[in-house]
């Protein structure tokens, strides 16, 4: 099977068009890290015929990975894993009523045999979850791995340059 050089390599889902907010820190490190990806706004409720096409054919379009960022009762990340073998990478995005909480607790309590990996409520665990998608895709791509590298160093480099970090009395002596 041929592969396109800018096929997506990751799928980015979120359950409505509200989520993008939360969401758009993925894209903009996605984008940042040269990892070419597509977005689908489904439903788990909604869509759900959608969603389980979409899933299905995830494999066939050769994404490493699906992020799916959804609140309140957020099935969409299990759902999308009931559905394909591709990893799904699931991001609780904050919701009003509980916070985010409900939709953490939805992701995150798969029962055994339909994982999902969970990150964080809302646009942390949205851009930890591209990063996530960048050092799975880094153990077979060299240019991935190069530019997480770099992405890795760069954040490093920005903490040792915080004036507030050198001589601060709880620093510590290097």
């Amino acid at each position: 099977m041929t592969v396109e050089v800018n096929a997506p390599r990751v799928g980015v889902v979120m359950g409505s068009r509200s989520d993008f907010e939360t969401m758009q820190g993925a894209l903009e490190l996605l984008q940042q890290l040269d990892i070419p990806y597509e977005v689908r706004v489904l439903s788990a409720h909604r869509t759900p015929h959608l969603l389980a096409t979409y899933a299905q054919r995830a494999e066939r379009l050769n994404l490493s990975c699906i992020i799916a960022g959804a609140g309140g009762a957020a099935h969409l990340p299990g759902m999308l894993a009931a559905f394909t073998r591709v990893p799904v990478l699931g991001v609780p995005v904050q919701s009003k009523a509980l916070s985010g909480v409900d939709s953490l607790h939805s992701i995150v309590q798969m029962p055994a045999g339909v994982p999902v990996a969970t990150f964080a409520i809302g646009q942390a665990g949205a851009k930890n979850a591209a990063l996530f998608a960048a050092a799975l895709l880094a153990t077979t791509d060299a240019k991935i791995r190069e530019k997480l590298d770099a992405f890795r160093e760069k954040q490093t480099q920005a903490v040792l340059d915080d004036p507030f970090f050198e001589g601060h009395p709880q620093a510590g002596g290097m």
